[in-house]
Protein backbone atom coordinates (compact mmCIF):
# COMPACT_ATOMS: atom_id res chain seq x y z
CA UNK A 1 0.00 0.00 0.00
CA UNK A 2 1.08 3.65 -1.10
CA UNK A 3 1.67 5.75 1.72
CA UNK A 4 1.04 8.94 -0.19
CA UNK A 5 -0.23 11.62 1.78
CA UNK A 6 -3.65 12.95 0.38
CA UNK A 7 -5.01 16.33 1.58
CA UNK A 8 -8.86 17.22 1.81
CA UNK A 9 -8.69 19.43 -1.79
CA UNK A 10 -7.30 16.13 -2.85
CA UNK A 11 -9.96 14.28 -1.99
CA UNK A 12 -12.65 16.91 -2.58
CA UNK A 13 -11.49 17.50 -5.98
CA UNK A 14 -11.36 13.74 -7.19
CA UNK A 15 -14.80 13.02 -5.64
CA UNK A 16 -15.98 16.25 -7.67
CA UNK A 17 -14.44 14.43 -10.96
CA UNK A 18 -16.07 11.27 -9.97
CA UNK A 19 -19.39 12.38 -9.64
CA UNK A 20 -19.52 14.78 -12.71
CA UNK A 21 -18.44 11.67 -14.66
CA UNK A 22 -20.84 9.40 -12.84
CA UNK A 23 -23.44 12.22 -13.67
CA UNK A 24 -22.32 12.30 -17.51
CA UNK A 25 -22.63 8.35 -17.67
CA UNK A 26 -26.15 8.49 -16.15
CA UNK A 27 -27.30 11.03 -18.59
CA UNK A 28 -25.90 9.15 -21.38
CA UNK A 29 -27.80 5.53 -20.38
CA UNK A 30 -30.55 6.80 -18.77
CA UNK A 31 -33.90 5.34 -19.82
CA UNK A 32 -36.40 5.64 -17.10
CA UNK A 33 -38.52 8.45 -16.32
CA UNK A 34 -38.76 9.59 -12.42
CA UNK A 35 -42.07 8.13 -10.74
CA UNK A 36 -42.73 10.86 -8.45
CA UNK A 37 -45.15 8.04 -6.61
CA UNK A 38 -44.93 6.29 -2.97
CA UNK A 39 -45.25 2.57 -1.64
CA UNK A 40 -49.04 1.97 -1.36
CA UNK A 41 -49.72 3.37 2.62
CA UNK A 42 -50.50 -0.13 4.17
CA UNK A 43 -48.62 -2.52 6.87
CA UNK A 44 -49.01 -5.95 8.08
CA UNK A 45 -48.35 -7.72 11.15
CA UNK A 46 -49.63 -10.46 12.86
CA UNK A 47 -50.83 -10.11 16.53
CA UNK A 48 -52.39 -14.09 17.77
CA UNK A 49 -54.48 -15.45 15.05
CA UNK A 50 -55.13 -11.44 14.40
CA UNK A 51 -54.01 -10.18 10.55
CA UNK A 52 -53.89 -6.38 11.57
CA UNK A 53 -53.53 -3.78 9.23
CA UNK A 54 -52.17 -0.11 9.71
CA UNK A 55 -53.15 2.15 6.72
CA UNK A 56 -52.56 5.81 6.34
CA UNK A 57 -55.07 8.80 5.92
CA UNK A 58 -52.34 10.90 4.96
CA UNK A 59 -50.48 13.42 6.49
CA UNK A 60 -51.94 15.92 9.01
CA UNK A 61 -50.27 19.77 9.75
CA UNK A 62 -51.68 21.16 12.93
CA UNK A 63 -49.24 24.57 13.10
CA UNK A 64 -46.76 26.16 14.97
CA UNK A 65 -45.79 23.78 18.28
CA UNK A 66 -46.90 26.69 20.55
CA UNK A 67 -50.39 26.33 18.91
CA UNK A 68 -50.57 22.47 20.19
CA UNK A 69 -48.00 21.95 23.50
CA UNK A 70 -48.72 24.38 26.16
CA UNK A 71 -46.47 24.82 29.22
CA UNK A 72 -42.88 24.99 27.90
CA UNK A 73 -41.23 28.39 26.93
CA UNK A 74 -41.07 29.15 22.55
CA UNK A 75 -37.59 28.37 22.97
CA UNK A 76 -38.16 25.14 25.41
CA UNK A 77 -40.45 23.94 22.55
CA UNK A 78 -37.84 24.61 19.86
CA UNK A 79 -34.78 22.52 22.00
CA UNK A 80 -37.23 19.49 22.47
CA UNK A 81 -37.99 19.33 18.63
CA UNK A 82 -34.70 20.13 17.43
CA UNK A 83 -33.26 17.29 19.84
CA UNK A 84 -35.85 14.86 17.47
CA UNK A 85 -34.94 16.93 14.11
CA UNK A 86 -37.66 17.59 13.58
CA UNK A 87 -39.52 21.81 13.13
CA UNK A 88 -42.02 23.68 15.36
CA UNK A 89 -42.97 26.15 12.77
CA UNK A 90 -45.75 23.62 11.30
CA UNK A 91 -46.32 20.57 13.28
CA UNK A 92 -47.11 17.27 10.72
CA UNK A 93 -48.71 13.98 12.04
CA UNK A 94 -48.98 10.76 10.70
CA UNK A 95 -52.55 9.56 11.08
CA UNK A 96 -52.58 5.60 11.44
CA UNK A 97 -55.81 3.58 11.37
CA UNK A 98 -55.44 -0.02 12.53
CA UNK A 99 -57.68 -2.49 10.84
CA UNK A 100 -58.34 -6.27 12.39
CA UNK A 101 -59.33 -9.21 10.58
CA UNK A 102 -60.07 -11.56 13.46
CA UNK A 103 -61.48 -13.92 10.99
CA UNK A 104 -65.03 -13.14 11.62
CA UNK A 105 -65.29 -10.20 11.82
CA UNK A 106 -63.02 -6.87 10.41
CA UNK A 107 -63.03 -4.30 12.67
CA UNK A 108 -61.61 -0.59 11.97
CA UNK A 109 -60.24 1.94 14.80
CA UNK A 110 -61.09 5.36 13.72
CA UNK A 111 -61.51 6.54 10.27
CA UNK A 112 -59.51 9.82 9.05
CA UNK A 113 -60.51 12.91 8.07
CA UNK A 114 -62.36 12.19 4.10
CA UNK A 115 -65.15 14.47 4.48
CA UNK A 116 -63.48 17.18 5.73
CA UNK A 117 -61.99 19.87 3.33
CA UNK A 118 -58.99 21.36 4.16
CA UNK A 119 -56.91 23.42 1.35
CA UNK A 120 -53.25 22.60 0.80
CA UNK A 121 -53.24 19.27 2.79
CA UNK A 122 -53.39 15.80 1.37
CA UNK A 123 -55.62 14.07 4.38
CA UNK A 124 -58.55 12.47 3.62
CA UNK A 125 -56.45 9.28 1.95
CA UNK A 126 -58.12 6.12 4.26
CA UNK A 127 -60.52 5.05 1.26
CA UNK A 128 -57.80 5.08 -1.32
CA UNK A 129 -55.42 3.52 1.48
CA UNK A 130 -57.83 0.59 2.19
CA UNK A 131 -58.12 -0.53 -1.81
CA UNK A 132 -54.59 -0.27 -1.94
CA UNK A 133 -54.65 -2.94 1.01
CA UNK A 134 -57.08 -5.28 -0.54
CA UNK A 135 -59.81 -4.01 2.34
CA UNK A 136 -63.29 -3.66 0.97
CA UNK A 137 -65.18 -0.89 3.19
CA UNK A 138 -68.67 -2.96 2.60
CA UNK A 139 -66.40 -6.05 4.64
CA UNK A 140 -66.22 -3.83 7.58
CA UNK A 141 -68.44 -4.89 10.27
CA UNK A 142 -67.57 -2.63 13.46
CA UNK A 143 -66.14 1.14 13.44
CA UNK A 144 -64.45 1.73 16.98
CA UNK A 145 -63.84 5.22 18.08
CA UNK A 146 -61.20 6.11 20.34
CA UNK A 147 -63.21 9.67 20.38
CA UNK A 148 -65.10 11.85 17.70
CA UNK A 149 -62.63 14.36 16.74
CA UNK A 150 -62.18 15.59 13.36
CA UNK A 151 -59.15 13.25 12.30
CA UNK A 152 -61.44 10.23 13.73
CA UNK A 153 -64.71 10.06 12.73
CA UNK A 154 -64.47 12.40 9.64
CA UNK A 155 -63.98 9.67 7.26
CA UNK A 156 -67.86 7.57 8.16
CA UNK A 157 -69.68 9.44 5.25
CA UNK A 158 -69.36 9.90 1.59
CA UNK A 159 -69.84 13.77 -0.16
CA UNK A 160 -73.68 13.03 -0.01
CA UNK A 161 -74.07 11.99 3.44
CA UNK A 162 -73.94 8.14 2.53
CA UNK A 163 -72.66 5.63 4.94
CA UNK A 164 -68.84 4.92 4.13
CA UNK A 165 -68.90 1.72 5.44
CA UNK A 166 -72.69 0.69 5.17
CA UNK A 167 -72.55 -2.68 6.63
CA UNK A 168 -70.67 -1.85 10.07
CA UNK A 169 -71.83 -0.93 13.53
CA UNK A 170 -70.24 1.96 15.03
CA UNK A 171 -68.67 1.93 18.69
CA UNK A 172 -67.95 4.67 20.65
CA UNK A 173 -68.57 6.12 24.70
CA UNK A 174 -72.49 7.51 25.09
CA UNK A 175 -70.05 10.60 27.01
CA UNK A 176 -68.74 11.85 23.57
CA UNK A 177 -71.67 11.02 21.42
CA UNK A 178 -73.57 13.28 23.45
CA UNK A 179 -71.23 16.10 23.65
CA UNK A 180 -70.05 16.61 20.10
CA UNK A 181 -73.95 15.99 19.23
CA UNK A 182 -74.16 19.15 21.55
CA UNK A 183 -75.38 22.43 20.51
CA UNK A 184 -73.47 23.95 23.03
CA UNK A 185 -70.08 23.08 21.37
CA UNK A 186 -71.56 25.49 18.40
CA UNK A 187 -69.63 28.45 18.42
CA UNK A 188 -66.64 27.48 20.38
CA UNK A 189 -63.38 26.10 19.55
CA UNK A 190 -64.75 22.81 19.40
CA UNK A 191 -67.37 23.93 16.32
CA UNK A 192 -65.10 22.08 14.13
CA UNK A 193 -65.26 18.78 15.89
CA UNK A 194 -68.87 19.62 16.57
CA UNK A 195 -69.77 19.95 12.84
CA UNK A 196 -68.00 16.91 11.98
CA UNK A 197 -69.51 14.64 14.56
CA UNK A 198 -72.80 15.96 13.08
CA UNK A 199 -72.26 14.74 9.50
CA UNK A 200 -70.43 11.82 10.08
CA UNK A 201 -72.14 10.14 13.36
CA UNK A 202 -76.43 10.51 12.71
CA UNK A 203 -76.02 8.14 9.72
CA UNK A 204 -75.05 5.58 11.70
CA UNK A 205 -77.61 6.70 14.50
CA UNK A 206 -79.41 2.87 14.27
CA UNK A 207 -76.02 1.72 14.02
CA UNK A 208 -74.63 2.86 17.23
CA UNK A 209 -73.32 0.92 20.39
CA UNK A 210 -72.34 2.87 23.54
CA UNK A 211 -69.09 0.90 25.09
CA UNK A 212 -68.23 1.21 28.84
CA UNK A 213 -65.31 1.47 31.03
CA UNK A 214 -63.77 -2.13 31.07
CA UNK A 215 -65.94 -4.13 28.56
CA UNK A 216 -64.72 -6.49 26.32
CA UNK A 217 -67.43 -5.48 23.59
CA UNK A 218 -66.10 -7.52 20.62
CA UNK A 219 -64.43 -10.60 21.58
CA UNK A 220 -60.82 -9.51 22.78
CA UNK A 221 -61.54 -6.42 22.49
CA UNK A 222 -61.70 -4.27 25.82
CA UNK A 223 -62.40 -0.81 26.44
CA UNK A 224 -60.37 1.83 28.69
CA UNK A 225 -61.41 5.19 28.95
CA UNK A 226 -58.49 7.92 29.19
CA UNK A 227 -60.40 11.10 29.83
CA UNK A 228 -58.91 14.53 28.88
CA UNK A 229 -58.27 14.36 25.27
CA UNK A 230 -62.40 14.28 25.35
CA UNK A 231 -64.73 13.47 27.74
CA UNK A 232 -65.05 10.21 26.80
CA UNK A 233 -61.41 9.32 25.09
CA UNK A 234 -61.33 5.04 25.22
CA UNK A 235 -58.19 3.15 24.22
CA UNK A 236 -58.59 -0.15 23.22
CA UNK A 237 -56.40 -3.69 24.61
CA UNK A 238 -56.66 -6.11 21.81
CA UNK A 239 -55.37 -9.30 22.78
CA UNK A 240 -55.10 -12.42 20.77
CA UNK A 241 -53.26 -16.06 21.42
CA UNK A 242 -51.89 -14.63 24.48
CA UNK A 243 -50.43 -11.49 22.70
CA UNK A 244 -52.27 -7.97 23.81
CA UNK A 245 -51.45 -4.68 21.99
CA UNK A 246 -52.82 -1.46 23.08
CA UNK A 247 -54.45 1.35 20.57
CA UNK A 248 -54.12 4.50 22.75
CA UNK A 249 -55.75 7.08 20.15
CA UNK A 250 -54.81 10.68 20.82
CA UNK A 251 -53.42 9.88 24.66
CA UNK A 252 -50.06 10.99 22.94
CA UNK A 253 -49.43 12.96 19.74
CA UNK A 254 -46.42 13.24 19.51
CA UNK A 255 -42.75 11.67 20.63
CA UNK A 256 -42.47 14.53 22.85
CA UNK A 257 -45.05 13.81 25.35
CA UNK A 258 -43.66 10.68 25.47
CA UNK A 259 -40.11 11.89 27.26
CA UNK A 260 -42.45 14.77 28.65
CA UNK A 261 -45.75 13.36 29.28
CA UNK A 262 -46.90 15.77 31.42
CA UNK A 263 -46.69 19.00 28.91
CA UNK A 264 -50.05 19.64 27.96
CA UNK A 265 -52.01 19.62 24.64
CA UNK A 266 -53.95 22.02 23.23
CA UNK A 267 -56.67 20.31 22.05
CA UNK A 268 -57.18 18.63 24.94
CA UNK A 269 -60.81 19.19 26.51
CA UNK A 270 -59.09 19.31 30.00
CA UNK A 271 -55.63 19.15 29.23
CA UNK A 272 -55.19 18.35 32.84
CA UNK A 273 -57.00 15.10 32.83
CA UNK A 274 -55.28 14.11 29.92
CA UNK A 275 -52.08 14.62 31.47
CA UNK A 276 -53.40 12.09 34.64
CA UNK A 277 -54.93 9.94 32.17
CA UNK A 278 -51.71 10.03 30.18
CA UNK A 279 -49.54 8.90 32.76
CA UNK A 280 -51.62 6.13 34.15
CA UNK A 281 -51.86 4.56 30.93
CA UNK A 282 -48.13 4.66 30.44
CA UNK A 283 -47.16 3.28 33.70
CA UNK A 284 -49.12 0.31 32.74
CA UNK A 285 -47.94 -0.03 29.43
CA UNK A 286 -44.39 0.36 30.29
CA UNK A 287 -44.41 -1.63 33.66
CA UNK A 288 -46.54 -4.61 31.56
CA UNK A 289 -44.52 -4.07 28.49
CA UNK A 290 -47.83 -3.74 26.44
CA UNK A 291 -46.47 -2.60 22.86
CA UNK A 292 -48.92 0.08 21.32
CA UNK A 293 -50.46 1.69 18.24
CA UNK A 294 -50.22 5.12 18.01
CA UNK A 295 -52.60 7.26 15.76
CA UNK A 296 -50.04 10.56 15.20
CA UNK A 297 -46.79 8.87 15.73
CA UNK A 298 -44.43 8.29 12.58
CA UNK A 299 -45.95 5.26 9.81
CA UNK A 300 -46.69 3.19 10.65
CA UNK A 301 -46.87 3.93 14.93
CA UNK A 302 -46.10 0.88 16.45
CA UNK A 303 -43.74 0.89 19.28
CA UNK A 304 -43.14 -0.16 22.95
CA UNK A 305 -42.49 2.70 26.11
CA UNK A 306 -39.97 2.07 28.94
CA UNK A 307 -39.60 4.56 32.07
CA UNK A 308 -37.45 6.86 31.35
CA UNK A 309 -36.41 9.49 34.00
CA UNK A 310 -39.52 11.62 34.30
CA UNK A 311 -41.35 10.57 31.43
CA UNK A 312 -40.77 7.31 29.30
CA UNK A 313 -38.90 6.09 26.03
CA UNK A 314 -40.86 5.68 22.55
CA UNK A 315 -39.20 2.66 20.68
CA UNK A 316 -40.63 2.14 17.40
CA UNK A 317 -41.08 -1.84 16.69
CA UNK A 318 -39.05 -2.35 13.82
CA UNK A 319 -41.13 -3.36 10.58
CA UNK A 320 -41.21 -6.82 9.41
CA UNK A 321 -41.07 -6.96 5.55
CA UNK A 322 -41.83 -10.55 5.39
CA UNK A 323 -45.34 -11.81 7.28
Amino acid sequence: MLNTPLSRRHLLTGASASTAAGLLAQEAHAKAPMLNTQAPAFYRFKLGTIEATIVSDGPLPIGPATRAFKGPTEAELNKMFADYFMPTDNVVLDQNILVLNTGDRMILFDTGMYSVKRPNTQTGRLQISLKQAGIDPKDIDAVVLTHPHVDHSGGMVADDGSRLFPNAQVYLTQADHEFWLDDRRLGTPAEGSALTARKNLPPYRDRTIFIKDGQEFLPGIQAMQTPGHTVGHTVYLISSGGKTICNIGDVAHHVVLFEHPRIEVGFDTDSKQGVASRVKLFDMLSAQRIPLVVFHMPWPGIGQLAKFGDGYRYVATPMQLVL
